[in-house]
């Protein structure tokens, strides 16, 4: 008799492979597509941000509909043929879910599949930044499936037109996280250390508190800049230090690159607190505007098993429904050393500004 556990496991490595073949190809894709700039779906990049439509979640571009085609065929070759699945992804029909094969319930699925087809897409689509490729598959509870269900994770870079590498990270839960660097240009794959900074101190490093948008900027930049005065003393004067950069930030606008960042040792704190602005918002009369989604972070699990502490911004488990509306915020230390030492000022701070409750 198969252990009900084992099998389990077999089934995400045998579908681990499975979506790796299928980020593979949506990748190639896309990246034709760009090769093929000036015809097509893509025309010019002015042409495509204007060709922009509103999704679920987000903006759906054009370069978004071909992923998200080359996605639902794969996946319905490669998973669905063998395995019944429900697929959760901004730009499908209604909300977002589709069951596969064509026919089957929500009900008859084994797994659920949240997918960002491309994170990042504004900045890739003028080959400003690469863009990512997510994937976060649990164990199907239908609606009550949330991200803390993910058992496994996967992530494959978008590389720029003019880069030859490109990196593709996963996790299983309790099986840490793994990665390859692949040459695009001959095929070849080298295994990529995965290892977060084990830095104590934000000092000389990059910490960012995400204000990619206008709207709440300005409380999104005293929050950032209260927390650095709190963990590094307030800014010296010029000719005592004055003068030095004790700090950096880096306001990558894709989630998936920002848990790279903290997975692979570039990052040592990213806080999306977007979510936690409604109030002011509301009181300011305004929109709150774009805010992080389940499906920008559901390769969250990554940098987990990497050994990132990655929480909600209170303090507790970062849990959310696996769907395409719902608004996250998120914290991430690099290490639980940084964890212990910054995530007291953080709490602190969002507390005095009413943004948190005890």
């Amino acid at each position: 008799m198969h252990d009900p556990e084992q099998k389990q496991s077999e089934q995400l490595d045998w579908l681990l492979g499975k979506l790796r073949v299928v980020h593979d190809a949506m990748r190639d894709k896309l990246l034709i597509a760009f090769e093929n700039h000036g015809e097509g779906v893509l025309a010019t990049m002015d042409d495509q941000a204007a060709a922009s439509e509103a999704g679920a979640g987000d903006i759906v571009f054009p370069i978004d509909r071909v992923s998200e085609e080359e996605l639902i065929e794969m996946l319905s070759r490669e998973v669905a043929s063998e395995v019944p699945i429900v697929v959760v992804c901004e730009g499908l029909p209604g909300d977002g879910v589709i069951a596969l094969p064509a026919g089957t319930s929500e009900e008859e699925a084994v797994w659920r599949i949240i997918v960002d087809p491309i994170d990042g897409t504004r900045g890739l689509m003028y080959q400003k930044r690469p863009g990512w490729i997510l994937t976060g598959v649990a164990p199907n509870q239908g609606d009550k499936t949330s991200l803390a269900d993910i058992e496994l994770a996967l992530m494959t870079e978008i590389p720029l037109l003019k880069q030859h590498l490109g990196d593709q990270l996963w996790a299983l839960r309790g099986g840490g996280a793994h990665g390859v660097r692949v040459d695009r240009l001959s095929g070849q794959a080298r295994t990529l250390a995965i290892r977060p900074s084990q830095a104590t101190t934000i000092r000389q490093g990059f910490a960012t508190v995400c204000r990619f948008f206008p709207g709440v900027r300005d409380v999104l930049a005293a929050i950032d800049d209260e927390l650095i005065a709190r963990l590094l003393g307030p800014q010296p004067v010029c000719g005592e230090g004055g003068d030095e950069a004790r700090a950096f930030e880096d306001q990558y606008a894709c989630t998936g690159g920002q848990i790279y960042g903290l997975a692979t040792g570039q990052d040592r704190f990213v806080a999306d607190l977007r979510p936690l602005m409604q109030p002011i918002a509301d009181e300011r009369q305004q929109g709150l505007g774009h805010c992080c989604h389940p499906y920008d972070i559901c390769t969250a699990l990554i940098a987990q098993e990497a050994g990132v502490v990655l929480n909600d911004p209170r303090g507790g488990e970062l849990n959310v429904p696996l769907d395409t509306t719902t608004k996250v915020a998120w914290v991430g230390y690099a290490n639980k050393k940084l964890y212990e030492t910054m995530e007291p000022e953080l709490k602190a701070i969002l507390r005095e500004r009413g943004l948190i409750k005890e």
